[in-house]
């Protein structure tokens, strides 16, 4: 028989692991890319503010996946934005006209 509890984290550990490796796809696209078409700043936001409430409602409910998820979710979201702060600025600076001597 198989034991619940196991089946339990077994699930939450997998869906985490399948949620962080898209994540961190889409992040590493953009940073290759360089691309800012598409990208939302408010996702970023939204996608901060939705883990930091996560995180602590799974860290008052004791869920260990969900804290650990969450937490790698906001870091994500922070490098993203990072990431998206730089390709606009190379972006800006790419279409800048040359400075006269």
């Amino acid at each position: 028989m198989i034991d619940m509890s196991i089946a339990r984290q077994l699930v939450g550990w997998t869906a985490s692991a399948i949620l962080l490796v898209t994540l961190a796809s889409q992040v590493r696209t953009q940073w290759v890319t360089g691309a800012t078409r598409g990208v939302s700043r408010r996702l970023f936001i939204g996608q901060s503010a939705a883990s930091l409430g996560f995180l602590g409602y799974s860290a008052m409910v004791g869920d260990t996946v969900f804290v650990f998820t969450n937490t790698c979710i906001l870091l994500t979201a922070l490098v993203g934005q990072a990431v998206d702060r730089r390709n606009r600025a190379r972006a800006d600076a790419s279409r800048e006209p040359p400075a006269r001597a």
